[in-house]
């Protein structure tokens, strides 16, 4: 088969490093569904997994990254829910950013190579 006959379409990954935690994509898909939906249980629901352990990527990453990222209020008449600190929201903004940067760029590059 030759190579005209093929078409490519690009596939890539990213993620961040640091004290020995990586956050990647469903990492920060995890946090902006806090962000929308006020409630880890809620995230963790829209992306089909447990509160266990939606709870226990966040934690691991706070301790790994040294920042807060979470902050929840217990239920009771006004109902419980978490929200993202400062920190958190600044990080989702800034790889969201960075990602569609990145995009764009990854894609220009990959025209170049593939797209003759």
């Amino acid at each position: 088969m030759a190579m005209e006959d093929t078409k490519f379409s690009l596939g890539y990954k990213f993620w961040l490093e640091k004290g020995g935690g990586i956050l990647g994509d469903g990492f920060f898909q995890l946090l902006e569904h806090i962000k929308q939906t006020g409630s880890i249980a809620g995230a963790a629901a829209v992306m089909g997994m447990s509160y266990r352990t939606a709870w226990g990527k966040i934690k691991t990453a706070e301790q790994k990254w040294g920042i807060p990222l979470v902050v929840t209020r217990v239920g009771g008449e006004t109902g419980g829910g978490a929200k993202l600190t400062p920190e958190a929201v600044h990080l989702l903004e800034t790889f969201h950013s960075f990602r569609l940067e990145a995009d764009r760029e990854m894609n220009k590059i990959f025209q170049r190579f593939f797209e003759v």
